[in-house]
């Protein structure tokens, strides 16, 4: 069984952003959105209401959403930037949703789409982009602390926007390789 990685290269996590909005699949496009700039787990993803982030008396995407981690049983609140409030946008102008709607409908059911489809519209855009590993979606929650990290946020943030009970799992889920260890190595320089 192999190792969920994170996207390490900008450039490829841009490109799977533009992916499923150049083919105008405004749901897919939100999904890959949000799950870089959230770090939610597709459980938690999957179960959005339009309520969580759309604010019907404003006619406007939310900036922040409240929920109730599956997993953990904990609270969350988190911000939406600026290109997560423009999908939502987006997939509302299209699909004109209701409260209490799910966000990643699956038109043929009406019911939200499953952890197996979200996986495969992951990594289907990381196939056509012929990445060196397949993404899915841990990998783009992976991909959030990754990049976070290398722009300079603490561990300890990363560990709580994760809700990890243990350093060791965010540590992994950072996936530092040899490569970055030998650049702090190599970089770190005392002389005055």
């Amino acid at each position: 069984m192999s190792t969920t990685e994170p996207i390490r290269s900008k450039h490829q996590v841009n490109e799977l952003t533009k992916f499923y909005s150049r083919k105008g699949q405004t749901r897919n496009h939100l999904l890959i959105i949000m799950a870089l700039h959230t770090a939610l787990r597709i459980s938690d993803l999957l179960r959005l209401h339009w309520d969580d982030v759309y604010d019907f008396k404003r006619s406007a995407a939310r900036e922040t959403v409240h929920l109730t981690e599956k997993k953990t049983g904990k609270t969350k609140v988190l911000s939406l930037n600026k290109r997560v409030t423009e999908a939502v946008a987006a997939l509302f102008a299209q699909n004109h949703a209701t409260p209490g709607k799910s966000v990643f409908i699956n038109q043929r059911t009406g019911k939200a789409i499953s952890r197996i489809q979200a996986y495969r519209i992951v990594r289907s855009a990381s196939e056509a982009l012929e990445f060196q590993h397949i993404a899915s979606c841990h990998s783009l929650r992976k991909t959030f602390g990754y990049h976070s990290w290398k722009e300079g946020v603490s561990p300890v943030v990363i560990m709580d926007i994760y809700n990890h009970s243990s350093f060791d799992v965010t540590r992994r889920y950072l996936g530092i390789t040899q490569d970055e260890k030998n650049e702090v190595y190599l970089n770190l320089d005392f002389s005055v």
